[in-house]
């Protein structure tokens, strides 16, 4: 994880044209330190258990705006809720099938899109994501007692 230090968020933040307003700074630093693929709502708990007063509303526009500004990371994990991760290197994600433990994968080209489809149709694509499916080795470790 590649977390900025409030100055370089903030100049990360003007550089996308964007203000370094309360709202999203606030947005910025419970997502940091919660760490990992965090929802929306519960980036928000974070936010207001830090007695911040703001509505779920302005943290998901805070979340949007920290997307488009490439200091937040949408973690594509599959279906169900947004998950949001600190980052601003591209990378894939390995799923457990069992416990659900999300883990950043090392994108192989370092750079989106990483791969491109083979159809003469499809030839802008700007970001491709791979989600690793499988059993981690804590689950396996559950099952026969030792790492594979």
């Amino acid at each position: 994880m590649d977390v900025l230090d409030p100055v370089r968020l903030s100049e990360r933040l003007r550089s996308a044209g964007l203000r370094a307003t309360r709202p999203r700074v606030a947005v910025y630093q419970a997502l940091a330190d919660l760490g990992g693929h965090q929802a929306a709502d519960d980036i928000y708990e974070c936010v207001v258990a830090t007695g911040a007063r703001l509505s779920r509303t302005s943290v998901y526009n805070a979340l949007d705006a920290l997307e488009a500004a490439r200091v937040v990371l949408l973690a594509d994990a599959g279906p169900g809720r947004r998950l949001f991760e600190v980052g601003t290197t591209w990378h894939h994600h390995a799923v457990c099938r069992r416990c659900g433990q999300i883990s950043d994968i090392a994108c192989a080209v370092g750079e989106k899109p990483c791969l491109e489809p083979d159809d003469p149709d499809w030839g802008d694509i700007d970001e491709a994501q791979i989600i690793f499916r499988g059993v981690c080795a804590a689950c396996r470790l559950k099952d026969v007692g030792e790492p594979r």
